[in-house]
């Protein structure tokens, strides 16, 4: 098997920083770059963004919303930007969200984690809220193929939080024992002083003290969405994530994508160059 996906996330935030790539392509900054809205515009807009990750980023997320709404020409045209994008040696995240039971999940995680699927991804995001033991089939499928998963934790829209800080019968709140549950997944297979593979999604504008959470070991990634466009900024990143902020892949999309394709690089460079500042302090 490759390097698992928890000690691979390492190494690339330690190449090459926090900052994550959104690949979102939705109608209004496809007008903006000059793009068609429809699969031949997603694909040039992927595909471009992709161009000017590679090399300046690490990660890369595509929104797979943005695509699927074009159906079969759109997945056609996903399927290319995920190409791209590993071919590249970008570490790539499929932002589906996808969560069921039984055979369902099954099949959701054979088509975004099996090697040489056509939707093939590095990691995919799932939604807990049926059951993190909803979600056995794919924890295994990951495990097996050296890939990751990013587990909906504390979301940051207002709508979430009702369901997830609401406390459950182990006097948690929900958010805290999806993260208590998954890390104890982690801990069965990282080695010791390694990450887990199994990561969590916690929104960037999170109270963690509202939340429930608390540091959690063993270490495993953090994709923060709501950096950038969403209000947190790159001197955020140490207050709001604490001692866990060395493990914080911090995702920007509108931010970075409103740039245009001519100034898509210049955007990311500049990005980057904060975090790395930030880091330095």
């Amino acid at each position: 098997m490759s390097i698992r996906f928890g000690e691979r996330i390492r190494t690339t935030l330690a190449a090459r920083g926090p900052l994550c790539v959104g690949i979102d392509p939705h109608a209004a900054l496809l007008a903006a770059w000059g793009l068609a809205d429809d699969a031949s515009g997603t694909r040039e807009f992927g595909l471009r963004t992709v161009e000017a990750a590679a090399g300046r980023v690490g990660v890369v997320k595509p929104q797979v919303s943005f695509f699927e709404r074009f159906g079969s020409a759109g997945f056609a045209a996903l399927e290319e930007v995920l190409a791209a994008a590993r071919a590249a040696g970008l570490v790539v995240i499929a932002d589906a969200k996808r969560g069921d039971i039984g055979t369902t999940m099954d099949a959701y995680a054979q088509a975004w984690l099996t090697p040489g699927s056509p939707l093939e991804a590095d990691a995919l995001t799932v939604n807990p809220f049926l059951g993190v033991g909803a979600l056995d089939g794919a924890f295994s499928l990951a495990q097996e193929h050296g890939k990751g998963l990013f587990v909906l934790a504390a979301t940051s829209n207002p709508e979430a939080e009702t369901l997830q800080r609401s406390v459950s019968e182990t006097g948690r709140a929900v958010s805290a024992d999806i993260v208590s549950v998954v890390s104890a997944r982690n801990a069965e297979h990282a080695g010791a002083g390694e990450w887990g593979s199994f990561g969590f999604v916690i929104g960037a504008t999170v109270d963690w003290t509202d939340a429930g959470i608390a540091a959690f070991a063993p270490f495993a990634p953090i994709l923060a969405p709501g950096f950038g466009t969403q209000g947190a900024t790159p001197s955020d990143l140490h207050r709001r994530f604490g001692s866990m902020s060395g493990a914080v892949l911090a995702s920007e999309s509108r931010s970075i994508l409103s740039a245009g394709p001519s100034g898509l690089a210049a955007a990311i460079d500049a990005r980057v160059a904060e975090y790395r500042e930030v880091g330095r302090g």
